[in-house]
């Protein structure tokens, strides 16, 4: 199967529709070549696949009148946030409506003294924590991108922060969703669990917009830490800053944040972001809590990197510098993107248990060593999760081919090493031939009731997650 070159298969527009939507939204519905496109790309290989109509929704009854009005006529509908998904996840392989929720970015509440937030699905988090700013609390999930809070809901982000706050699936604690035919639900209230039915909330946090159209986000906040310190440590090879990071989890130091950075996507970063960073494996530790904590951790975690070989720790205790390297690691694709000017990039993620991350970090750098392209190694390893951006020329169809045997070498080690194909990317179009490999037939048919029984016109981000039962 060829996974990079999937061919549009559009749903054609009744006669009429299009001015149904123009009547409804007037200027916010757009069917501009250049709007069309930019909604029908995102930062995966693929080519665009635009939609036929983009409308921009401003309030829940928006989303719930273009959901009812493509149920009655079967018309694909696609929800869109930041557009900075990996995996193909917006592309309208069938066509239809793609519904942009940014303008829906209204903080409807700060509830402080319960530690929540209720935002509208196209607040960003950025924008969550500027207003946060004075309230001593702060939202951690940080995937990097500057992503919409309903988009990072519908893929299950996770980030930088995940190794010590969790990801998206245990910081949301409520949703309003449309469903496929424009009714409007809320999955739980703000009481910190419940025992009271079938745990919606969960059912969507993930669904990449193909169960329902989330609207709506309640997230957890927590309090900003009384002190933070950032180091780098570097390492004579990728094992042993690899190892390090597993020595630290397994012994339960606390740390907030532990990413890794191969030497190529150092030497990426240092050229894009204007930094000396020494060019070779580098982890970079966040630490938080009291200053004696946080003390007590760095020393530990520092031991420990010299019991690897790293090399004593270069601190970043101003906030400034904390920002500019937090701020070059989240650059580190476009970073990348810059080792070979004009290439396309191939980006893949997996995740394992950490007791096997160095094992399949290793084998894989081996195997991409020897690729006829460029390449980079970045990861969120304190929770076993790694990310490969393959640097491909984008007229070369032999690069394309090989980045996809690798590609699939990578998810299957991953996936016998009891991991699996996708620890935040998502499945999109690009990850789809994998769902068989680790979750099996029986459980793929189950997933294809769910998705029957809550979208029966299959209307909803339609050609994405699920492989067709016969592939």
């Amino acid at each position: 199967m060829d996974t990079l070159h999937l061919a549009q298969r559009p749903r054609p527009l009744p006669a009429g529709f299009l001015s149904t939507l123009q009547d409804y939204f007037g200027e916010r519905c757009s069917t501009a070549q250049s709007v069309r496109e930019h909604h029908g790309r995102d930062e995966s290989p693929y080519p665009t696949m635009p939609p036929d109509a983009v409308v921009y929704a401003q309030s829940v009854d928006d989303v719930a009148w273009v959901a009812r009005h493509c149920h009655a006529h079967g018309i694909a509908l696609i929800p869109f946030g930041a557009g900075s998904s990996l995996e193909g996840h917006i592309l309208a392989v069938q066509g239809g409506v793609c519904v942009d929720l940014s303008r829906m970015d209204q903080i409807l509440q700060v509830h402080p003294e319960d530690f929540t937030a209720t935002v509208q699905a196209g607040v960003t988090r950025k924008q969550l924590n500027d207003s946060l700013r004075d309230t001593g609390l702060f939202f951690p999930i940080d995937p990097g991108a500057d992503a919409s809070l309903g988009g990072m809901a519908a893929t299950r982000a996770s980030g930088t922060n995940a190794v010590r706050y969790g990801t998206m699936r245990d910081n949301v604690m409520s949703l309003k969703v449309v469903t496929a035919d424009g009714r409007v639900i809320t999955t739980a209230n703000r009481a910190r669990k419940s025992s009271a039915g079938y745990d919606l909330t969960r059912l969507f946090i993930g669904s990449e917009g193909t169960l329902g159209i989330i609207v709506e986000v309640i997230v957890r906040l927590y309090p900003q830490p009384e002190a933070i310190s950032a180091a780098i440590c570097n390492f004579p090879d990728l094992d042993s800053a690899v190892r390090s990071v597993i020595d630290v989890i397994q012994m339960g130091i606390p740390v907030a944040r532990v990413e890794f950075m191969d030497s190529g996507a150092v030497r990426a970063t240092n050229q894009y972001s204007h930094l000396t960073l020494n060019e070779s494996p580098l982890l970079l530790f966040e630490f938080h809590g009291s200053p004696a904590a946080v003390r007590e951790q760095a020393e530990t975690v520092q031991q420990i990197t010299r019991d690897h070989g790293g090399l004593d720790f270069e601190w970043a205790e101003r906030p400034e510098d904390r920002s500019r390297l937090w701020t070059a690691r989240h650059n580190a694709y476009f970073a990348g993107l810059g080792l070979r000017p004009g290439c396309r990039s191939s980006t893949t993620d997996v995740c394992v248990p950490i007791s096997r991350l160095a094992e399949c970090v290793g084998e894989t750098a081996r195997e991409l060593d020897a690729a006829s392209f460029p390449y980079t190694i970045v990861g969120h390893v304190g929770d076993g999760n790694f990310h490969v951006l393959m640097l491909l020329d984008p007229d070369n169809p032999a690069e394309w081919a090989e980045s996809e045997r690798l590609n699939h070498r990578l998810v299957q080690r991953a996936i016998e090493m009891d991991g699996t194909c996708t620890g935040e990317h998502g499945i999109g179009l690009h990850k789809q031939v994998f769902m068989r490999a680790e979750h099996g037939d029986d459980a793929l048919d189950v997933m294809r009731a769910l998705k029957a029984a809550l979208d029966p016109r299959d209307i909803l981000n339609p050609g994405k997650i699920l492989p067709a039962a016969s592939a």
